[in-house]
């Protein structure tokens, strides 16, 4: 089943949509040199690209190594849950400040946390005022990220 299509949000990620976001890699790539190189209109390119981002599906956006950012720091925080409501627990971690992604993942954890700290946002902060507001966290372990390889982060202040 080479051919087969994966839907994603409602929406169908076939070969010209991964085409697409293969051009889009450096996010700068113009439209028009896009449907040039792929034998379709800008306008389809455009639709596509436009329906992509309105369902969640593509972000285009410039990412930054996480070093590189003065006074900020990146840890990684693993978390049990008291319940298996996994979806909506990690919704409501995905609104807390300084989170940047999570993860509902298996093992001894049921989510992962990619967290940005500062020297005015700390650890303590975070854990006190933005974790200590959910219910049915059982209990948390942070990793301090050292040295990353091949991580980028949006540029976010929290």
């Amino acid at each position: 089943m080479p051919n087969e299509l994966k839907v994603v949000f409602g929406v169908e990620i076939d070969e010209i949509n991964l085409a697409i976001i293969n051009h889009l890699k450096d996010g700068r790539m113009p439209f028009k040199q896009i449907a040039d190189s792929l034998a379709l209109s800008e306008g389809t390119v455009r639709a596509r690209v436009k329906k992509l981002k309105e369902e969640g599906i593509l972000d285009i956006t410039a990412l930054v190594n996480p070093e590189a950012l003065p006074d900020q720091s990146i840890v990684m925080v693993g978390v049990r849950l008291k319940d298996m409501d996994l979806v909506k627990k990690g919704e409501e971690f995905s609104q807390l400040r300084g989170v940047i992604s999570v993860c509902v993942v298996t093992g001894r954890f049921d989510l992962i946390l990619i967290v940005m700290l500062t020297k005015e946002f700390t650890m303590m902060k975070f854990y006190t005022e933005e974790v200590s507001r959910l219910e049915n966290v059982s209990s948390v372990e942070t990793f301090v990220v050292y040295k990353s390889f091949n991580l980028k982060v949006p540029l976010t202040l929290p």
